[in-house]
């Protein structure tokens, strides 16, 4: 396999680049951009009430049962009601809407200011109209002010999502070296750098039949070794770039060798050029592609994720004595650490550091290679029923997974889910050999899974591996909660566990 190269740089010159860029005939809008647009809407009226009852609280003799009582007239609903329309608006007319004009915070705030301020300058008709004078023009700054904070609030908070749902530098791989690949790689690269780094490209080096092919440097590998990459590398998304005439066949390989792998293929909607006709997109992301998902997407995971922090900090408090009384009897029966910390296969292949109580000896790492000939599971897993390795203490732990507990800590930070496939060991994973196999990665791995409530280490490696694509493929936050409750008399009767 060839050795991976960074191409996060300029690409090498190809009579692509001498054509000009095609205009573009859609707008990249944020996502959730029509729930954000509604939350302004919000802000704004929060924010024009908020200032009429802090300004006139203190002069109405009732207190707030008489403020609540007062009339509102029909002009006042129906301003309310234009300024809700109005404020999403005008918003659009200062892009901050557009993903590519908000990318970066200090823009984004630039326009806010602007926006509000030029809302707040139209909200002058709530003083102008008033009757009663209950809201002068010396308290707009108030209400600047307040649709400002509300409407940053709700930006900051998208902001969270978009970290919570990614986590990481995405990185990418190109499959195609021809002008799609460079259009590709342009806009990963000047749209959204902060999002994407892109690994390298996959094509046939040799291949003379597209006009753009320039890039054979930057080629990592060729289409019939991409599962072989896409098993051993780092590997987020896959963008097919492959023009849809001539290499139908190598983009359904292509398309297939990812879904095998648990790696999501995207390619673009704008498969055919026209010299009249615009596309209409409706596009959701940084560019209006068409992805293959293999795995579960979406605010559902934001939940998923929000019941991890709330459980792993329960599983913490409730399991505190336990936890300490485990950390005490450890230090007085062998020597050696508390903790045993070891290096794993997360989620999408990247490594995790994940924690246990030790349960065996101090040098158990370096005596496995020696009882290697004593392994009795099939597959690429090692296990040993009676495991030389293994302490008194240690066998009472494992029996009841409390040796298991402190992976609480990875699931608070968010290494590991309270439910999912479990982590493998890396001399596990170097013997995989079916890429189908690997896709168990493209789920963030969990404290407790499938097959540990249907038989725990009494399961083959290939049941496993079914059972955990059972799970992704059925996924639902209702699974999540039955096999949590399966899990319980799972580790009460012991059954299973080595």
């Amino acid at each position: 396999m060839h050795e991976t190269i960074s191409v996060t740089g300029s690409l090498p010159h190809s009579r692509a680049e001498e054509r000009p860029a095609a205009p573009p005939t859609y707008r990249d809008l944020v996502s959730g951009a029509g729930w954000i647009a509604c939350l302004d809407s919000l802000g704004a009226v929060v924010g024009i009430l908020g200032v009429l009852i802090s300004v006139n609280m203190s002069a109405i003799p009732g207190g707030v049962d008489s403020f609540l009582s007062t009339r509102i007239s029909i002009k006042n609903v129906l301003l309310l009601i234009i300024l809700a329309v109005v404020w999403p608006a005008l918003f659009r007319l200062f892009g901050l809407y557009e993903a590519r004009l908000v990318q970066q915070l200090r823009s984004e705030v630039g326009r806010l200011v602007l926006a509000t301020a030029t809302g707040t300058a139209l909200a002058a008709v709530f003083p102008l109209t008033s009757v009663s004078g209950s809201l002068a023009l010396g308290d707009m700054p108030r209400f600047w002010l307040a649709s400002f904070g509300l409407c940053l609030l709700v930006r900051s908070g998208r902001r969270a999502v978009d970290r919570a749902q990614n986590g990481h530098v995405r990185r990418a791989l190109i499959v195609g070296t021809g002008r799609l690949a460079q259009r590709i790689h342009r806009d990963l690269q000047i749209n959204r750098p902060d999002r994407y780094h892109v690994v390298g490209f996959v094509d046939e080096p040799s291949d003379t039949s597209r006009p753009f092919n320039r890039f054979q440097e930057d080629t990592l590998c060729g289409l019939d070794e991409l599962e072989e990459l896409l098993m051993r590398d780092v590997i987020d998304d896959v963008f097919i770039a492959l023009p849809v005439k001539s290499c139908y066949q190598r983009i359904q390989q292509a398309i297939a060798v990812c879904e095998r792998a648990g790696i999501e293929a995207k390619y673009g909607t704008d498969l055919f050029e026209s010299t009249l006709a615009l596309p209409r997109y409706d596009a959701t992301g940084d560019r209006a592609f068409v992805a293959m998902q293999v795995a579960p997407r979406g605010y559902r995971l934001l939940v998923k994720r929000a019941i991890d922090i709330v459980g792993a900090l329960a599983g913490l408090i409730v399991s505190s004595p336990v936890l300490l009384i485990t950390a005490i009897a450890i230090k007085l029966t062998s020597r050696g650490p508390i903790i045993y910390a070891q290096d794993r296969c997360g989620f999408n292949k990247r490594a995790l550091r994940m924690y246990k109580f030790r349960s065996m000896s101090m040098n158990a790492d370096t005596l496995q290679a020696s009882l290697e000939s004593r392994n009795e599971a099939n597959g690429p897993v090692f296990k040993i029923r009676n495991d030389p390795r293994i302490t008194p203490l240690g066998r009472v732990l494992r029996k009841w997974s409390i040796d298991e507990l402190p992976q609480l800590w990875n699931v608070l930070r968010g290494d590991m889910s309270l439910v999912g496939p479990r982590p493998l060991p890396w001399r596990d994973v170097g013997r995989i050999t079916r890429s189908s196999d690997m896709r168990r990665f493209s789920m963030r791995p969990g404290l407790t899974c499938l097959w540990q409530v249907q038989g725990r280490s009494k399961l083959g490696f290939e049941r496993w591996v079914e059972l955990d694509l059972e799970y992704i493929d059925s996924w639902s936050l209702a699974q999540d909660f039955r096999i949590l409750l399966r899990t319980i008399p799972a580790v009460v009767s012991g059954n299973g566990a080595t």
